[in-house]
């Protein structure tokens, strides 16, 4: 595992999980194919791209304030 460099999507966590497809252009799967790479050689655990992209999903929807505000708000009227 490196240290000298930290990514923003840290170790992954374990998780329970659901299928899901998803179609993205070749370019994007090229670069998250180099990031999954990445990840592998800072963290020290092979990765592959179908499993970093729910976490870069959830890290994205994490830091959306607006999303974060409008899920607050559905919940207070809700």
């Amino acid at each position: 595992m490196s240290t000298a460099r930290k990514l923003r999507l840290g170790p992954l966590p374990r998780g329970e999980s659901v299928k899901l497809t998803f179609v993205c252009p070749a370019s994007l799967k090229t670069e998250l194919d180099r990031y999954a790479a990445l990840h592998a050689q800072t963290y020290g655990e092979a990765v592959d791209a179908v499993t970093l992209i729910p976490h870069m999903l959830e890290a994205f929807m994490a830091g959306d304030r607006g999303f974060r505000r409008g899920r607050q708000d559905a919940r207070k009227s809700g």
